[in-house]
């Protein structure tokens, strides 16, 4: 099966960075030494995991970037209405595609925040507003015209090129993120978020009744101040649909600071190389994606939801310009994980899993291409 190969390759680059890591033995600090320390009313200290490590990119507080893919080729096919007439396209089935054209711009602006509320040796809490807007410049084989798609309330829609040549598609989401050290090697990371996602417009947005939410939970061991990982699990829309995965961290830096991972299985693994403690290139991907609701296609109270999922293998060269502001310069492949699309009855979210055998309301392709992206990062000290 597609998705099935691609976790696949997934978790082949995931091992390849801990093999990798792994090569080049370290050894741990050892904290007994600090055991008897005390304070001078005699309460032995208590003494917590940090949340950051010796090497690692800087963390970053608010950022605004601009990103770009070049131009590609698209299939869509015909909209399907499952919860109204039965109708649908099998998991493994390639459709008759009924649009194809090609995008001639795919992006736009993307701003992110990550701003500590509570900060303490016993505590972190970080939250943040995050806006991502992406433009579509589509060239269809024919004109676009009005009315072309039948809905299942006897009107008619527009096609999903021209939904996006004229709307594109906006996600906002606020994510918060909780660390909890349990002692000075054991911790835990909870993150919550939640996404509103479709091909809305920032004066007149979607019913809050489509928002879809996502969570992970890690626990990890600091082994010293170049080492730690951990193992949890999430609920996550970044392969497009609805999922629940394993998840693997294993953040590394070598004892020069020189080499080091950076590793957040599946959504992100890179490795890093330290120039200097002032400039860094990253290699890896990023797993990107979310569930957008379509307006046009969502009726009789139904979701209509395009599944996007994104793989973006990247190298990321990062600089300080100046004081607490870091440059960030990012070029790599967009990998089409998913496009295709669901019509969710009354709104409710379904589960397909990598295996499931639900059928889709929209089978879509996009031509895989290169994208490039260029941010200011105001970073943690």
């Amino acid at each position: 099966m597609k998705v099935a190969t691609k976790y696949t390759f997934l978790t082949f680059i995931f091992f390849m960075f801990a093999f990798a890591a792994q090569a080049q033995e370290e050894d741990e600090e050892d904290w007994s030494v600090y055991d008897d320390y005390e304070l001078d009313d005699d309460q032995q200290v208590k003494r917590y995991a940090a949340p950051t490590l010796s090497g690692m990119s800087p963390q970053r507080f608010i950022s605004i970037s601009y990103d770009a893919q070049l131009p590609y080729n698209y299939n869509f096919s015909a909209p399907q209405f499952p919860a109204s007439n039965g109708g649908g396209y099998a998991t493994d089935e390639t459709p008759e595609y009924t649009e194809n054209g090609r995008s001639r711009f795919t992006g736009g602006m993307r701003f992110n925040t990550n701003i500590p509320i509570i900060s303490k040796s016993s505590f972190v809490w970080q939250s943040g507003i995050n806006y991502m807007q992406t433009v579509y410049s589509m060239n269809s084989d024919q004109p676009f015209e009005s009315g072309t798609v039948p809905l299942p309330n006897g009107e008619e829609g527009r096609g999903l090129g021209q939904i996006l040549h004229e709307d594109g598609l906006n996600n906002i989401n606020w994510t918060n993120t909780f660390f909890f050290p349990i002692n000075e090697r054991d911790f835990i990371v909870f993150q919550g978020q939640a996404d509103l996602s479709g091909n809305y417009s920032l004066t007149e947005f979607q019913t809050l009744s489509t928002l879809r939410y996502s969570a992970a939970a890690v626990y990890g061991r600091r082994m010293n101040d170049y080492f730690r990982w951990g193992v949890g699990i999430s609920r996550t829309y970044r392969v497009g649909n609805l999922n629940y995965v394993p998840v693997i961290m294993y953040d590394w830096t070598s004892k020069n600071r020189k080499w080091g991972t950076e590793v957040l299985f599946p959504a992100r693994a890179y490795v890093r190389y330290n120039f200097s403690k002032d400039m860094l290139l990253l290699t890896g991907f990023d797993l990107e994606g979310q569930s957008y609701r379509i307006s046009d296609y969502s009726v009789d109270g139904n979701s209509f939801e395009l599944r996007r999922g994104e793989l973006r293998p990247k190298l990321e060269f990062q600089a300080k310009i100046t004081g607490y502001i870091w440059l960030s310069l990012q070029g790599g492949y967009r990998w089409d994980y998913s496009f295709d699309a669901d019509e969710l009855a009354d709104g409710s979210e379904i589960f397909r899993g990598f295996f499931g055998s639900q059928e889709f309301a929209m089978r879509n392709q996009l031509q895989n291409t290169f994208f490039f992206n260029i941010g200011l990062n105001f970073v943690s000290p």
